[in-house]
């Protein structure tokens, strides 16, 4: 019984907390995200080697509090970037890069406290280039680039360990998979 009683307190006090949550990210606030990513989704396949892991950086503002109850809504910009390299031999390869530079709108809404909880789209546009190197036949360099609006969904959280200094991971389709990082509030 007293155990039966225990669980019974932990419960409500975990509910309470729960409806009680206060968000993090409000109107007016100002926060930038630093990531690295892992698992790209740009480039895949046994011969493919990351020259440079897919790195990101996105700042986001505050516009609107009180969205559904205790939800809030940030816009910013995106800037991210990755470059992999696809070799047959170490005498002829392709290396390419990928800089995406768009914008995102996030729909916040906290669930547990220090925690800041948020889904959003990006749309912006991606700048790709590859450069050949090496000889299969003949002995020629080749390079091309091109690009192409791109549009992502992502979840995301934000650990607050302060009021400025917090841990950040999102999972969606970008320029990676997964994007671990920092964030921090200006």
């Amino acid at each position: 019984m007293k155990k039966l009683l225990l669980v019974l307190l932990v419960a409500i006090f975990s509910l309470t907390q729960l409806l009680a949550q206060e968000s993090t990210f409000k109107q007016g606030d100002k926060v930038l995200n630093l990531g690295i990513g892992l698992g790209s989704t740009l480039y895949t396949g046994s011969y493919y080697k990351s020259a440079i892991p897919p790195i990101s950086a996105s700042l986001e503002f505050g516009v609107k509090d009180g969205v559904l109850d205790k939800g809030s809504i940030g816009i910013g910009g995106y800037l991210g970037y990755s470059s992999y390299k696809w070799e047959y031999s170490s005498l002829w390869y392709w290396k390419y890069s990928n800089f995406i530079l768009g914008v995102r709108g996030v729909f916040h809404y906290p669930l547990v406290a220090k925690l800041d909880t948020y889904t959003g789209l990006l749309l912006g546009y991606n700048i790709a280039s590859s450069k050949e190197t090496g000889s299969v036949v003949g002995n020629y360099n080749y390079s091309a680039s091109s690009g192409g609006v791109v549009g992502a969904w992502f979840v995301g959280a934000r650990y607050y360990f302060s009021d400025k200094f917090a841990v950040m991971g999102e999972l969606g389709y970008g320029i990676t998979y997964l994007n671990l990082g920092i964030a921090l509030k200006l």
